[in-house]
């Protein structure tokens, strides 16, 4: 059974919060915003219902602490965190601090987070769902050798993609066999 939120508290800045802040107003639930020192007289922290100090300017000192920010929930009585995008939207350890926390996390399951955040087991879980998807290796490649024979089962181009790259670092198109 779901239960009805009544004060988001919005770990996030600037436009992504405005915009959060006016979807929640649009339905009547109260917000909570927070922000760095930097962002004191922001718009987001004027908009909102209420509005929580995390700490310095620099985000892993802020924005990014997780712990601080179901602090805030607490004390604000929230009972619910938008993300928003960025910052934690995408970290599963703090969407469980959540559940555990017993407020909810606007936003996909860890669980999702855990398979989406990895391209082979994303594309392995797509597969597992008989889902489409673009032509490609399920799994990391071992060698050079390897990489031949999938992108040449493909054709070319091909997109070679580092396991560890993030945020397209480490991406690399690859027009013929020879580069």
């Amino acid at each position: 059974m779901r239960r009805s939120i009544k004060k988001v508290l919005i770990a996030n800045r600037g436009e992504i919060a405005l915009r959060v802040i006016r979807a929640c107003r649009e339905v009547g639930v109260a917000t909570v915003a927070v922000y760095s020192d930097a962002d004191r007289g922001a718009l987001h922290v004027l908009q909102a219902d209420e509005a929580y100090r995390l700490g310095p300017a620099p985000a892993a000192e802020s924005y990014l602490r997780g712990e601080l920010i179901l602090e805030v929930a607490r004390r604000s009585g929230a009972d619910a965190v938008h993300p928003g995008y960025g910052f934690l939207s995408e970290n599963a350890e703090f969407a469980e601090a959540c559940a555990a926390a017993g407020v909810t996390f606007i936003g996909p399951p860890a669980s999702a987070m855990r398979v989406l955040g990895s391209k082979t087991k994303a594309r392995q879980a797509a597969d597992a769902a008989g889902m489409p998807r673009v032509p490609g290796s399920v799994t990391g490649l071992a060698d050079v050798a390897e990489a031949l024979h999938v992108a040449a089962g493909i054709g070319y181009p091909v997109m070679l993609k580092a396991a560890a790259g993030g945020g397209g670092e480490g991406m690399r198109a690859v027009t013929r066999a020879e580069d």
